[in-house]
C-alpha cells in the first residue's frame, strides 16, 4: 500500500487529467487491489472525469453534491470542523464506487468526491489549527490521513493504493494532502512558469532555499517541529508534452532538461527526499540513471486526450473512430492513442 499526492504549485499542468489516467490504468493493471482517489481540489475535475466526463460526469457530480448528508470531501471536512481534535472514525461513509456511475472505469476504483464548497470551508480549517491543544496544528494536518485510515480499516486493510489530487495553490488542503501522502508525483509542462513552480514545490515542502536567507514556509517548519514525515519524491512527469517540429522541439526539450537539472541538484544534496523505486532497482549514481528512475514523459494525444477526459473514458480504453462530445462528432485517430497510451502504461508499471 502506498499513498501518492499528485501536485505542482501551478494550475494547467494536467494534474487532474493525470490523476484520472493513472488511477484508472493502475486499477486495470492491478485488479486485485482497491484503488482510492481523494479529490482535494475544489474544482473537482478528476471527480468529473471519473464519474463520466464533461456532461454525464458533471450531472452526476451535481446530483451527489445535493444529497444529504453530503457524502463528499466537503462533507467530511465539515464533520472534522465540528470535531477538530478527535477523529469521528467515519471516513468510510464518504466513498463512492466509481463504476456505479461510469462503467468505463474499473470496478475497483473508489472516490472521495471533490466539492467546490472546500473553498468556503478553508478559513475555518485554518482557524482550527490555533488556538486549541498544544499540537492542534499537527492534529488538523492529519485529517486526510485519518480519512484514508478509516477507509482502509473498512476494507480490512486489504491491499490498496491511494492517489490524492491536490489543489494547485499551496492552500491548507494542499498541506493536508502532503501530510497524508507518502510519495509525491510532480507533473509539469515544458514552460518557464512550470520550472518556477517546481522550484516552489521544492522550497515549500522540503525547505530547499532558492537564495541564501530566503524565509522557509510555515508548513516546512511545522512538519519539522512536530516531527511529521513528508512525502518523498517518487517521480516528476512531463505531462501531455507536445510533439513539434525540430526547431520548436529543441527549445521545448531545453526547458524539460532544465527542470530535470533542478530536481537532480536536489537529489545530490538531499537524496533522502526521494523514494528509490521498488523492484530491486539500484540507487542512481549518475544523472542519466536518476532520470531513468524519476523522470517520465507523457505525450499529448491531442484530440484523444480531450475526448478521454470529456467522456470519462480512460485513454487505454478509448478506441479510434467517431465520438460524440457535447453534440458534436469528433474523430479520434489511432495514431493519437499510440502517442499516449504506452506512456501511461509504462508510467503506471513503475508505481508500486
Amino acid at each position: 500500500m502506498a499513498i501518492y499526492a499528485i501536485w505542482n504549485n501551478k494550475g494547467g499542468v494536467g494534474k487532474s487529467y493525470l490523476t484520472f489516467q493513472i488511477a484508472s490504468e493502475y486499477a486495470r493493471q492491478n485488479p486485485h487491489k482497491k484503488i482510492l482517489v481523494v479529490d482535494l481540489c475544489p474544482q473537482a475535475n478528476s471527480s468529473s472525469m471519473l464519474l463520466g466526463g464533461m456532461e454525464r460526469g458533471e450531472e452526476r457530480l451535481s446530483r451527489i453534491h445535493v444529497q444529504q448528508p453530503r457524502r463528499t470531501i466537503s462533507g467530511y471536512i465539515e464533520e472534522r470542523i465540528r470535531s477538530p481534535y478527535v477523529s469521528p472514525n467515519t471516513g468510510s461513509s464518504y466513498i463512492t464506487q466509481v463504476s456505479w456511475h461510469n462503467n468505463s472505469v474499473p470496478s475497483n476504483v473508489y472516490l472521495v468526491v471533490g466539492d467546490e464548497q472546500l473553498e468556503t470551508q478553508s478559513s475555518r480549517v485554518s482557524s482550527a489549527t490555533s488556538p486549541g491543544p498544544q499540537d492542534a496544528w499537527r492534529i488538523v494536518h492529519l485529517w486526510i490521513r485519518d480519512l484514508i485510515t478509516d477507509i482502509q480499516a473498512s476494507w480490512n486493510n486489504e491491499t490498496n493504493c491511494v492517489f490524492i489530487d491536490c489543489n494547485p495553490s499551496f492552500s491548507i488542503y494542499t498541506e493536508l494532502a502532503l501530510t497524508a501522502a507518502e510519495r509525491l508525483v510532480i507533473p509539469f509542462s515544458a514552460d518557464g512558469s512550470s520550472k518556477r513552480a517546481v522550484k516552489a514545490v521544492l522550497a515549500l515542502v522540503y525547505g530547499i532555499q532558492r537564495h541564501t536567507g530566503d524565509a522557509q514556509s510555515e508548513f516546512f517548519l511545522n512538519t519539522d517541529r512536530y516531527r511529521m514525515s513528508l512525502p518523498t519524491i517518487y517521480m516528476y512527469v512531463g505531462n501531455r508534452l507536445t510533439q513539434m517540429n525540430s526547431s520548436s522541439a529543441s527549445a521545448f526539450r531545453t526547458v524539460v532538461n532544465e527542470i530535470g537539472d533542478e530536481i537532480w541538484n536536489v537529489w545530490r544534496t538531499t537524496p533522502q527526499s526521494f523514494c528509490i523505486h521498488p523492484g530491486g532497482a539500484s540507487t542512481p549514481v549518475s544523472q542519466r540513471a536518476f532520470r531513468e528512475m524519476f523522470q517520465y514523459e507523457v505525450n499529448d494525444a491531442n484530440t484523444a486526450s480531450v475526448v478521454s477526459g470529456a467522456l470519462g473514458i480512460p485513454i487505454a480504453s478509448l478506441t479510434a473512430g467517431q465520438k460524440n462530445v457535447a453534440g458534436k462528432n469528433i474523430t479520434v485517430n489511432q495514431s493519437q492513442l499510440d502517442r499516449q497510451v504506452p506512456n501511461i502504461r509504462d508510467l503506471v508499471q513503475s508505481i508500486e
